[in-house]
């Protein structure tokens, strides 16, 4: 038996996959203790989860738009949204970070700290202490530190030629010099902690044993030779544990069909984003379903007579029912409706969402629209995602990939190997 510290902060779909890892771990007898946002402790208790909040570094209390950290809803450019990332979740605050993880670690022996990739403040403090490290990324890898993938944040493809080879890496040299922005900060940490400085903020990762990619190696444009010590360990994504039942609105024998739109259960500046949908399936033959998340209120939305709208619906119980998804193209979000076969419009905005959308349409399974798209172009592209065969049977396809790669998930093992 082995004691496993993992450590995430609330920032949207990342969480539950942590959650998920470390109840695999508890399952097999180990010991695990989770630090996270105050805001999470109801989840974890439902999953049977020792929890702790954050006491020093920042701790949500709710999903609300108010206390969200990063609001990188407002940045103008990509690389405002780095440098609030890098203020306000890497460096700023990873001497706070930092001083929770080593409390933690001083207060019992924990044999790894398992973390969300962008904590480089428990890294530090799982180095100081001299404790075994793994990194556990919920979605594709999100930094240029891996060799074969597209640069991420720009939904871009695998490169076809030379040309794409050198656009890929001036763009990843690029964003590596817009993330050492942190670098000051992170040094100052820790060196408040007994560690020398870094020449590159990535340097921080070396410390790394594991990382592990949560995300399935058939939806990823996953390099080959993987490089060390990265891992694929296949999706680990669910409906909520606290999720709502959902009675549906419509007669049993309705033949319309079931267009199910996903909100991000973080708030996106996304409100005239879903009225622009609840609109577009206004004026087609079909039934639309709009879960809006705990970020937004429904009677926010008035919808057409075909359209209902709800805070939350289990998506697990809609899969059978529904004939198209649209979504904002989380990962979450991306992956449960391609295993059960469903094809996506995905109208992405923020961190992973266009990369998410570049891997569905690169393999014929959905198609990928603006965010700030016609309510025209988007009931077009429903129309179209209903009508052709090929989106649907290309999505059972690779739904079929993603689900032999859950069905052979491998976080757990890795962990204990690590060890």
């Amino acid at each position: 038996m082995a004691r496993y510290l993992f450590t995430t902060w609330e920032g949207g779909g990342h969480v539950q996959p942590m959650m998920l890892v470390a109840r695999g771990l508890q399952a097999r007898g180990h010991q695990v203790l989770l630090l996270s946002d105050v805001c999470n402790a109801p989840e974890a208790a439902l999953m049977d989860l020792p929890f702790r909040p954050w006491r020093h570094a920042p701790s949500r209390p709710d999903k609300t738009a108010a206390s969200d950290l990063l609001r990188d809803w407002e940045a103008d450019n990509p690389a405002e949204g780095i440098q609030r990332l890098c203020q306000r979740i890497i460096a700023g605050p990873s001497a706070l970070y930092a001083r929770d993880v080593l409390e933690a670690l001083d207060a019992a022996p924990f044999d790894a700290v398992v973390t969300q990739e962008l904590l480089f403040g428990a890294m530090m403090a799982a180095e100081t202490a001299g404790v075994p490290l793994a990194l556990l990324a919920a979605n594709v890898w999100p930094f240029p530190t891996l060799p074969g993938l597209p640069p991420f944040g720009a939904g871009m493809a695998p490169a076809a030629g030379d040309q794409d080879v050198m656009l890929h890496q001036m763009v990843a040299q690029t964003t590596r010099m817009l993330f050492q922005t942190g670098l000051p900060d992170l040094n100052a940490a820790r060196e408040g902690i007994g560690l020398p400085p870094l020449a590159d903020l990535f340097d921080q990762i070396i410390a790394a044993r594991r990382i592990l990619m949560g995300t399935s190696r058939s939806f990823d444009f996953a390099p080959e030779p993987l490089a060390e010590p990265f891992r694929y360990v296949g999706p680990y994504v669910a409906d909520p544990v606290q999720g709502e039942a959902w009675d549906s609105p419509w007669s049993p024998h309705d033949a319309r069909p079931l267009v199910v739109v996903t909100s991000s259960s973080l708030y996106e500046a996304q409100e005239d984003l879903l009225r622009r949908t609840i609109a577009a399936l206004g004026t087609l033959p079909v039934r639309g379903l709009v879960t809006l998340g705990p970020a937004l209120d429904p009677a926010a939305f008035p919808a057409p007579g075909n359209v209902h709208v709800v805070p939350s619906a289990p998506h697990g119980a809609l899969f059978d029912k529904a004939a198209l998804f649209v979504t904002h193209g989380g990962h979450g979000s991306t992956l449960r409706p391609l295993m059960a076969g469903l094809p996506l419009l995905i109208l992405p905005g923020l961190r992973d969402q266009r990369d998410n959308a570049q891997r569905v349409v690169a393999r014929g399974a959905g198609l990928m629209l603006e965010r700030d798209a016609a309510p025209g172009r988007i009931a077009e592209a429903v129309s179209r995602l209903l009508a052709e065969a090929s989106f649907r049977e290309a999505a059972v396809t690779l739904g079929q990939a993603i689900a032999a790669d859950m069905a052979a998930r491998s976080a757990e093992a890795e962990l204990e190997a690590m060890l």
